[in-house]
């Protein structure tokens, strides 16, 4: 873990999309941040010692979603697929797909391994099974405030963790998406995927990866500063939910609360979502996990 000291700064931003704004003055307690996301390594060892089972690999309870279909309430998780041509980039179906049998150990599908991927951010986590680990960890997850403090690394009202430049002296200082989302990646900076954490430079706090690679919770609740006119990132439950309120007019009976979630992912792309900002934002439904989202953790109040 690092020190991440405190102080004011500006949060969110008015130059980007509408959820973002206001751009507003906040203050936060200095904090110790993990220095990278939690890795597949770090979250197996929590499994193996508490034998704890994440939401994906469970059936979940017809009770909580009405109506829904049997097959959907098998153990499953978010996957991206990377269609092979252009596709209408209104609809997020169109390159993510719910996959039986996709969890944190098959991160790429039920005939995948973390075997070589020991050092990679753990995925298909939903946002009980972070605040699991942090408990266990004698941790806790960031606020919004908090993990935006950190990402900016003293860099107070820059657009990126590093600067205002997207890729200076043409190099990459993140893992997104380089070419024309969903269907070309040219992968200039080296990962089509997840990269191994601390694969990119480490931000002036020395905290790494708060920029691409997998989005991360925090412990806020979501509220709109704006509706959300691009949810690039959010995916839906298909057994239920919505996409910017906590339900869905077409199945009303089923309300899920969601969470702000930060840093965007390999998946964002300059043509499509430029969420790999530290103003950037977007809400994540509670009980649904996806490859591209993991977590960090923090220790406030304590010298370590």
């Amino acid at each position: 873990m690092v020190w991440v000291p405190g102080g004011n700064f500006l949060m969110g931003s008015d130059r980007h999309y509408p959820e973002e704004a206001p751009a507003h003055r906040v203050r936060v307690d200095g904090f110790w941040m993990d220095c990278h996301t939690v890795t597949n390594r770090e979250f197996e060892r929590f499994v193996v010692e508490t034998g704890y089972v994440t939401l994906a690999e469970r059936p979940a309870d017809p009770a909580q979603y009405p109506g829904a279909k049997p097959e959907l309430l098998a153990p499953s998780s978010a996957m991206f697929k990377k269609p092979t041509q252009p596709v209408d980039t209104r609809n997020p179906y169109n390159w993510w797909v719910y996959v039986q049998g996709a969890n944190w150990r098959h991160p790429r599908g039920p005939a995948s391994s973390i075997k070589k991927l020991k050092d990679h951010p753990v995925v298909h986590v939903a946002f009980q099974d972070a605040e699991a680990y942090a408990k266990w960890a004698g941790k806790e997850l960031p606020t919004e405030a908090e993990w935006e403090f950190a990402a900016r690394g003293g860099l107070d009202g820059a657009q990126f963790v590093w600067g205002d430049e997207l890729t200076p002296g043409g190099k990459h200082f993140a893992n997104t998406w380089q070419g024309e989302f969903p269907y070309e990646n040219r992968n200039e900076d080296g990962y089509e995927g997840t990269a191994p954490v601390g694969s990119f430079p480490a931000n002036g706090f020395g905290l790494y990866d708060m920029a691409g690679n997998v989005w991360q919770w925090t412990s806020d609740w979501y509220q709109e500063h704006s509706r959300i006119e691009s949810p690039c990132c959010t995916v839906e439950n298909p057994r239920g939910g919505e996409r910017d309120a906590s339900y869905d007019p077409r199945t009303p009976d089923i309300r899920i609360p969601r969470k702000v979630t930060k840093g965007g992912s390999y998946l964002c792309a300059p043509n499509y979502c430029q969420r790999y900002r530290p103003a950037a934002r977007m809400s994540q439904p509670i009980d649904t996990s996806t490859g591209h989202l993991g977590f960090r953790c923090i220790i406030r109040n304590a010298k370590l």
